[in-house]
């Protein structure tokens, strides 16, 4: 599977309708086949994952967007299932507080960054802060635009510390969320996760869109790169974002700690 046909170039100009949301990485997988390297891509990202945490040094921040069914929960359900609860942990933005919204607007997520030797994943992020507030007109223009320059500028100081950050957006049709919305209304066991307000939302599809291609043609980095993930099939997009982190936590090159001299020769007794 070649990775890089799904990043996205720093300086470029994305338009989403240059990304195909059935791709399936060209045919040469299918649900059913697809269910051995998925099982082994996670196993793998598991002992990653150990190893980031016993060497304690580096860390991870792992940022999922997308429209509403686009399916960040199960990214994180079936992408991370082999990995350790004490080393990994999820964070999620919604309203702001009023003592969150008496600091700037990255205030609250600069606290829920990931210590070293750990990996937290953002299921939805700040950059909430140039989509629903720029298509909800809740800021002027001007502020929010201002926020691609401190979203860089964070994303930058995050890297220059040790944090390895990767985006995703989990990309899906108009089709395919009218599909997936009307599938939570008709099972009696996931209708509780069908709002109201999804549908305010899907009206503003195009415009969500838009905002989403100027997210990422502003904000993908070397340091911190966005990579677009085709989500009509569930399997491809679990499958190309656990192949994008083990790749990219294999080439930190992590150790386990070396033994101390306290512990040479020291027999259990």
């Amino acid at each position: 599977m070649d990775l890089d046909r799904y990043r996205v170039a720093p300086g470029s100009k994305v338009s989403l309708e240059d990304w195909d949301p059935d791709d399936d990485g060209g045919g040469h997988l299918t649900k059913g086949t697809a269910q051995e390297p998925l099982a082994e891509s996670s196993e793998r990202l598991g002992e990653l994952q150990e190893v980031l945490f016993a060497a304690a040094e580096r860390k991870v921040l792992i940022v999922l967007q997308g429209m509403d069914t686009s399916g960040k929960d199960g990214t994180i359900k079936h992408v991370f299932r082999a990995t350790n609860a004490a080393g990994v942990s999820v964070a999620s933005f919604k309203k702001p507080t009023d003592t969150e919204l008496a600091h700037d607007f990255l205030w609250r997520v600069h606290a829920q960054v990931p210590e070293a030797g750990r990996m937290t994943i953002f299921n939805r992020s700040h950059y909430e802060d140039v989509l629903v507030v720029r298509v909800s007109d809740l800021v002027p223009e001007e502020r929010w635009r201002r926020r691609y320059r401190h979203i860089r500028e964070l994303e930058r100081l995050l890297h220059d510390e040790g944090t390895l950050v990767l985006k995703f957006f989990l990309h899906i049709s108009k089709d395919e969320q009218r599909d997936r919305l009307q599938a939570r209304l008709d099972d009696p066991t996931k209708v509780w996760k069908f709002q109201e307000g999804d549908l305010g939302v899907r009206e503003r599809w195009d415009d969500y869109q838009r905002a989403y291609e100027d997210a990422l043609s502003e904000t993908s980095s070397d340091e911190a790169p966005w990579y677009v993930v085709p989500a009509n099939r569930k399997w491809f997009r679990n499958l190309l974002v656990a192949n994008v982190l083990i790749r990219e936590l294999e080439d930190l090159d992590l150790r386990y700690p070396e033994p101390g001299p306290e512990l040479e020769g020291l027999k259990i007794r």
